[in-house]
Parts: structure tokens; C-alpha cells; sequence
């Protein structure tokens, strides 16, 4: 049994099956409509979120997980592991990395938590390789390497079809919302300094699909082995062509496709898609 606990949170949108396998603890974070808060995961899916979406006009907020979740989680690994290893979604976009780092220091067991500096199952890929180098007994030292490993060159890149969610999460301002609107912009997105910054503006979806494949082509065609994962948000047919397109062209990659969960769905909306790789 590995002597270290892998802990993210809610917004990695790892597969159940795969969080069981490995033995993942994951800490929701909340959708709130009004006074009521969901706990995402298991007391809110990403169905349940898009149904409520049609029969209400306004749009829910999101909530970090309260400290004291954190530390009952943590207080529970202690007592099979001897520390922990947490990694969590980008501290630019959200406060749920310090409210893990208070936590941490809240407990005995010794915890490292990491700002994986960005979210979605991009992030979900690298708990999951973290959490399989704990279960094969590797050290702390191994694994905090090959994390940082990932962070430090994992690619991101994803476009939404509605801008206006950005602009009601408080990631895009009225200006850039109005001149999108107006010019009829899909940008291509990316994470930088652990914040969603613009990359490239295009004028259409398929333009915006077209240069983020560009992107993926180049690194792709050096030959070596990438992991990379698709994320899609009510668009899962575009993400199986991506898919398919990138297995056909270049059969030395590992794809993946996962969802935008409510949480982060919340600030992006239906239709966006999004690519993200490493070198393995």
C-alpha cells in the first residue's frame, strides 16, 4: 500500500472508475443558485446543471470547499497514510488552492500542496499520473518531480461558443465582452500566469478549431509519445472527431476526452471545447 495520499479537487473531472482505481480523495467545490448549495459530484452532475440552466434566467455563483472539509479530509488520510500530496485547481482563477494550503497547516500529517495552475482534466491527467506513482510505491520526491514536470510543459487551449459566461464569472470585462459580441470574435483561450487569457482571436468556430489543432500539430509531429486530453462541454461529437483526427494522424499519442463539470461550466457555457497535451 502507498505510504502517500493523492487529494485534488471537485473541477479535475476525473472518471469515477479511475478515482476508485487509484485512490484518489477528491474535495468538492459548490454550485449555489440563490441559498442553496450543491456539492458538485454528488449532490449536482453536469445534466443536472444544463436542465436548470434552461428554466432559470439567472446564473448560479460557485464556492470553493469550506476549510473545514480540507482538514476533514486530510484528518481521515492520516490515520492510513503517512502524508499528502495535494493538487489543486489554478490559485488565478479560484481560491481553492489557499484555502488547501491553510488547511495543510491546520493537521499533523505532513501535506505538499500544489497549484497545478490550471483546471479541468488537464489538471485531472496529472493527479491521476501522480496517483499512480504513489501506488507504485515511488517517493515524494519522484512524484513532486514529475508533477512540476507537467505543469511546466503541458499545453492548454480551448475556445467557448457564449462569451457571455466569461463576462458573468468575472473572467472577461463589459469592453472585451462588447467588442467579442460585436466583431463576432470565438478567441482561442489559454491559461498564463495561472490566469484564462486571450491567445489568438479568430472570427469563427471552425477558424478557432482549425488553430487550436495548428498548435497541436506542431508539437504532435516531432514523433514523441504525448499524452494529450480533450475537454468539451455539450459538444462530445466535435470532441470525438478531434479524437479521431489526432489518433489517425499521430498514433504515437494517448487521447482522452473529458467534460466540463457544473463548476466550471458555471464560467464557460455549453459548447466549449478545448485541447491539452505533454510530452509523456
Amino acid at each position: 500500500m502507498s505510504e502517500i495520499a493523492i487529494v485534488t479537487d471537485s473541477t479535475c473531472y476525473i472518471p469515477e472508475e479511475d478515482i476508485v482505481k487509484y485512490g484518489i480523495t477528491v474535495v468538492p467545490l459548490q454550485v449555489v443558485y440563490g441559498n442553496e448549495a450543491f456539492r458538485e459530484g454528488t449532490e449536482i452532475t453536469e445534466e443536472d446543471f444544463y436542465q436548470k440552466l434552461k428554466t432559470t434566467d439567472q446564473l448560479p455563483t460557485t464556492s470553493q470547499p469550506p476549510i473545514g472539509e480540507y482538514v476533514e479530509a486530510f484528518e481521515k488520510l492520516a490515520k492510513d497514510y503517512k502524508r499528502i500530496i495535494a493538487i489543486h485547481m489554478s490559485s488565478g482563477i479560484s481560491g481553492t488552492y489557499q484555502g488547501a494550503v491553510a488547511a495543510a497547516s491546520m493537521v499533523d500529517i505532513p501535506v505538499d500542496v500544489i497549484d497545478s495552475e490550471i483546471t479541468t482534466y488537464a489538471m485531472g491527467a496529472v493527479v491521476t499520473d501522480a496517483a499512480k506513482m504513489a501506488q507504485e510505491g515511488k517517493s515524494r520526491e519522484e512524484i513532486l518531480a514529475r508533477v512540476e514536470y507537467i505543469r511546466s510543459t503541458m499545453k492548454t487551449y480551448f475556445m467557448v461558443e457564449d462569451l457571455d459566461f466569461l463576462y458573468r464569472g468575472g473572467r472577461l470585462n463589459a469592453a472585451q465582452l462588447m467588442l467579442g459580441n460585436m466583431l463576432k470574435i470565438k478567441p482561442i483561450l489559454t491559461f498564463e500566469n495561472k490566469k484564462i487569457v486571450p491567445f489568438q482571436k479568430v472570427r469563427t468556430r471552425n477558424k478557432a478549431k482549425s488553430g487550436i489543432l495548428d498548435l497541436f500539430d506542431e508539437d504532435a509531429k516531432t514523433g514523441k509519445p504525448l499524452q494529450v486530453s480533450i475537454i468539451q462541454s455539450k459538444v462530445m461529437e466535435e470532441a470525438e472527431e478531434w479524437r479521431q483526427y489526432i489518433l489517425d494522424k499521430y498514433p504515437h499519442t494517448e487521447v482522452k476526452i473529458g467534460n466540463f463539470g457544473p463548476v466550471i461550466a458555471v464560467h464557460v457555457g455549453p459548447g466549449t471545447l478545448g485541447l491539452s497535451w505533454y510530452y509523456k
